[in-house]
């Protein structure tokens, strides 16, 4: 399988990371998986029957830019460069901006969400734009359209995947390297199975895997999936705030570290 293509997904141990190998791995590419916790990597290749030369596991915490970014050179001297290089890993915890101790959870949201999605591409740009080809994709969410009481790490964390993306396609344009925003709405995954609100057209993570496949071969710049919610998130934008902030008043807020 030395000839088959190559994509590189952080975040890989659960949710929309592990859905994303196995629509990977049905469509005949090779996988490099990241995750910090390879044990529950290693289990569901085992359990999926993954073959050996097809599938390597890498252990780095994307907080970690000098983990990450040598999981990412371990992975080219290992496997090749990746044909399509997913940063998907993200947390979602609520805060308080009242208590100090949230402004730790804040910190870490932006190191893992932002930080860590810029290291994961970094081992991989030069070498992506000398070949002339590749896929850097950026999973974002439809919670970076509008913040949400309670949701401030995360709407602020992923509002910075989309402009950051944005940024990066100009960049890569010339290159030939594609740079691909996807942002999910509900998924249903451990991440979002603690919500304490309603959440519309929730999907499973094998549908959104199998629409965002074909998004990103597709090469196109943005993406919102499921479709209807592209459609909420652009008549959210055009609510005058002073609806808006009325509509959410008294919505359920994300969870708390600790609750």
């Amino acid at each position: 399988m030395a000839g088959a293509p190559l994509v590189f997904i952080t975040g890989a141990s659960s949710g929309i990371g592990q859905a994303l190998a196995a629509r990977y791995y049905q469509a005949g590419y090779r996988l490099a998986l990241v995750a910090r916790r390879t044990a529950e990597i290693e289990a569901w290749v085992a359990a999926r029957g993954i073959a050996a030369d097809r599938c390597e596991i890498y252990g780095a915490d994307v907080a970690q830019v000098d983990a990450i970014a040598a999981a990412g050179a371990r992975c080219i001297e290992r496997q090749g460069l990746p044909d399509v290089v997913i940063a998907n890993a993200g947390i979602s915890v609520g805060i308080d901006t009242a208590d100090r101790a949230d402004l730790d959870v804040l910190a870490q949201t932006f190191a893992v969400n932002n930080i860590g999605l810029a290291a994961t591409f970094h081992p991989f740009v030069a070498a992506m734009a000398a070949r002339g080809s590749g896929r850097l994709v950026g999973i974002g969410s439809v919670a970076a359209i509008r913040g949400l009481p309670g949701h401030g790490a995360y709407c602020a964390s992923k509002a910075g995947v989309v402009a950051y993306c944005e940024s990066l396609r100009g960049e890569m344009r010339a290159s030939g390297v594609k740079v691909v925003t996807v942002c999910p709405g509900y998924i249903d995954t451990p991440l979002t199975q603690g919500n304490r609100y309603g959440m519309p057209f929730l999907m499973q993570a094998d549908d959104f895997a199998d629409r965002a496949f074909r998004t990103i071969e597709a090469g196109h710049s943005y993406r919102v999936i499921p479709w209807q919610m592209g459609v909420v998130a652009k008549l959210m934008r055009l609510v005058p705030n002073a609806l808006f902030d009325r509509a959410v008043q008294g919505r359920g807020r994300k969870r708390r570290r600790g609750e």
